[in-house]
């Protein structure tokens, strides 16, 4: 009997629309299913939404930081010359239920409201910047609708691609196949990227409180979408009634009709230690938010460098963050219509709950178990070639867990059609991979942490650190915080790189490169960067390689000093 297809991947995932795309333009014949019971994947439109309201986090954090460099928003009218330009400068007085005092001629009536003040037409007269959280997410949604089209249905399926929409699951008999809307589908591999959901702990009293996920949490943010979010020193009162525009994150904005009182700001606790709790409590208090940060560790990114771990926590305290390590929330009461959560030894009062401890895979119905794949609620066991226990079954991406980061489930994904059309001959190599988490500043890393390198290599591992605050950019752009750390052996092979600061998602592809290449720390020190940018970090951090291992060569110090004395006599 013949096979309906070369490849069936199965899942509503950004790796599984890559991995369909990629097989088909090997020529292959590629079905995509897209389940419809299942959670939407966590590595999609979710991620991408939250990166983008996190980005306007940064950007209104850096409105609120212009004044180091002598810059203070404001409108100063200029003095008119002309009757007509004294005209568009100021309002008319005397006209009805309007004052005479004084706005910028460029703003609307409903923006002139908001700045009037009593100050001469000639004063300047301080303007904050806002932001409008719908307006945020209305721009938030065409960001995510904008990168969604390379992998949209129609661009699928004009690239060759079968997708076809429904719940199904894999059947043994009389061939191995999947079952979907009555139909059973054949192929000779198949692919499993349906992602994963939020994992909900059995925490008391959890499961009668109205709490959300961070695919969920923009759903919760201020839903009366009145409040207006300020960079300024305060907030101003929209009107208390209004014709809105409320739009549903990753859906179709939304016309009613709302009266609703201007909402006061929220105490939000976010629970969890993992790179999305920690992005989204970081964007949280730059929206005005009050945010307490619980978690059962000692610190944040519990598996990353401590002293990373440590920096990023003191930026998001000087933020105004409440962190509560080794803190682990144990119940959680409704009292008197207030939310009160048992945070280790603490009550706390709060709004909102932010649950962010982990993933689970989105397995349930694929009835794995009757084709001989094995799983547990941490995700799929797979070997080096991304098979399953079943051989014709694969896997990639946060389904199988560990990595939940859409780079590394698009490396995943080229390895398992690889393997699934041709020959199963290739492995995962996850020590040159790159990952970043995106809070302020930004921690970026490749390779083995400096604990990992010292319990492998032992007394082998050299380990160099350069800090941001002696480059010349950093001094220029005020971005002095963080620093960059490489871990080495002894003959400069590179183990492992860190960069904590402005820009390291950016600059560690290149130690990344290194690292992949087994390129050793030597060429980096002589590899010129331009001045000034950030870039000098990397170099400056090899040439403290050099420094040190020079200073440890105690025989090369002398025969130096030797040769130097001897030439100066010469």
């Amino acid at each position: 009997m013949t096979n309906d297809y070369d490849l069936i991947v199965i899942g509503n995932s950004r790796a599984g629309a890559y991995a369909a795309l990629a097989a088909s333009q090997l020529k292959a014949r590629v079905a995509l299913i897209k389940p419809e019971n299942f959670q939407s994947n966590w590595l999609g439109k979710e991620a991408l939404y939250n990166q983008a309201l996190m980005q306007v986090g940064r950007v209104l954090q850096q409105v609120r930081k212009v004044s180091q460099f002598g810059i203070y928003p404001s409108i100063t009218p200029l003095i008119p010359d002309t009757p007509e330009l004294k005209e568009q400068l100021v309002n008319k007085p005397g006209e009805a239920g309007e004052s005479s005092r004084d706005v910028p001629w460029h703003l609307g009536e409903a923006e002139k409201e908001d700045i009037k003040t009593d100050l001469s037409p000639f004063e300047s007269t301080l303007y904050f910047p806002t932001v409008k959280i719908t307006e945020a997410m209305e721009w938030a949604n065409m960001v995510v609708s904008t990168c969604s089209e390379a992998t949209s249905p129609a661009i699928l399926a004009s690239l060759g691609v079968d997708v076809i929409y429904g719940d199904g699951e894999f059947c043994r008999l009389p061939h191995l196949g999947f079952v979907l809307n009555n139909r059973r589908l054949r192929a000779r591999a198949y692919l499993i990227a349906t992602g994963s959901c939020a994992e909900i702990p059995d925490i008391d009293g959890l499961d009668t409180t109205c709490y959300c996920t961070p695919r969920t949490i923009w759903n919760h943010v201020d839903k009366s979408r009145h409040k207006v979010i300020g960079a300024g020193l305060t907030n101003r009162v929209p009107p208390e009634t209004d014709k809105v525009i409320k739009p549903t994150p990753l859906g179709e904005p939304e016309d009613l009709e709302e009266t609703s009182p201007f909402q006061l700001q929220k105490n939000w606790l976010v629970v969890g230690s993992t790179p999305h709790a920690v992005e989204l409590a970081q964007t949280l208090a730059r929206l005005d938010y009050q945010v307490t940060l619980a978690v059962s560790e000692a610190h944040i990114f519990p598996q990353e460098d401590s002293e990373a771990s440590c920096l990023v926590q003191a930026q998001l305290e000087a933020e105004g963050i409440r962190v509560l390590t080794q803190s682990s929330v144990t119940q959680i009461r409704l009292i008197e219509g207030k939310k009160w959560v048992q945070v280790g030894n603490r009550a706390i009062e709060i709004d909102e709950i932010l649950w962010a401890t982990g993933q689970t895979p989105n397995i349930e119905s694929l009835n794995l178990a009757g084709v001989g794949v094995k799983f547990s609620r941490k995700g799929l066991k797979l070997n080096q070639k991304l098979q399953t226990t079943n051989p014709r079954i694969y896997a990639c991406g946060d389904v199988i867990g560990g990595y939940q980061f859409e780079h590394v489930a698009e490396y995943e994904a080229n390895i398992a059609i690889k393997n699934a059309l041709f020959f199963p001959l290739w492995t995962v190599d996850y020590q040159g991979i790159p990952w970043a988490i995106f809070t302020d500043p930004t921690l970026a890393r490749v390779g083995l942490t400096e604990a990992q390198a010292r319990e492998r290599y032992g007394k082998e591992v050299w380990v160099v650190r350069h800090y941001f605050k002696t480059l010349d950019k950093a001094q220029i752009i005020g971005e002095t915080t963080g620093f960059c750390k490489l871990v080495v052996r002894r003959n400069g092979t590179i183990l492992g790189g860190l960069i904590v600061g402005a820009g390291a998602d950016e600059l560690i592809g290149a130690i990344a490169l290194l690292i992949r290449h087994k390129i050793k720390v030597g060429s980096l020190a002589k590899m010129p960067q331009a001045s000034p940018t950030m870039s000098e970090i990397l170099s400056k951090t090899a040439q403290e390689w050099q420094r040190q291992r020079l200073e440890r060569n105690q025989m090369l110090q002398n025969l130096l000093e030797g040769f130097f004395n001897w030439r100066r006599k010469w």
